[in-house]
């Protein structure tokens, strides 16, 4: 993953917030994430990335904040399975514009969306890619973007596009 595509990232998310809510998440320092940091909230969304790049996008949140943000977007409806949604489209929106600027080989899987209880201590990153943490701040709220991305390698037939979900989640999803 490049500086450059952590930029991307970084103004898609803080593009989310400001154009959904009016209100712009803070964006703190990126790091490399360690074995023991605990970057899962209530609700979370992990995307698959094969094609030019494999890897993932993984955006956890607190329920206390999605409720907020449900709220604040007009929904009537609050409970957990509303929350799990909107954390999954939030996770699907971000990558999706992410896919914009760094093209069509840069391809996305559907959200699978869990929560703390569920999957943190099932969430798995490829080893031999480094996860950056994005730390992000909304109307007091703490929520972390993470990213681990790596430039896949061409093969003889062009870009291999082998899905990821078994290398990056065991999780239970919400229905």
């Amino acid at each position: 993953m490049t500086e450059d595509d952590l930029k991307i990232f970084i103004r898609g998310t803080e593009h989310f917030f400001e154009k959904s809510t009016s209100a712009p998440a803070k964006v703190s320092t990126p790091y490399v994430m360690e074995s023991d940091d605990r970057v899962v909230y209530d609700f979370s969304a992990i995307i698959g990335v094969s094609g030019s790049q494999r890897g993932c996008v993984y955006y956890s949140a607190p329920r206390d904040m999605v409720r907020e943000l449900v709220e604040y977007l007009g929904e009537t409806l609050t409970h957990d399975e509303i929350y799990a949604d909107y954390v999954g489209e939030i996770a699907n929106t971000i990558s999706g514009n992410a896919r914009a600027s760094l093209g069509s080989g840069f391809m996305i899987s559907v959200p699978v969306v869990f929560t703390a209880g569920t999957g943190e201590n099932k969430v798995r990153f490829p080893p031999d890619i480094p996860a950056f943490v994005v730390p992000l701040e909304w109307r007091g709220y703490q929520s972390s973007l993470i990213m681990a991305l790596k430039e896949n390698e061409p093969t003889e037939d062009g870009i291999d596009t082998q899905a990821l979900e078994d290398d990056l989640v065991e999780t239970e999803t919400l229905t």
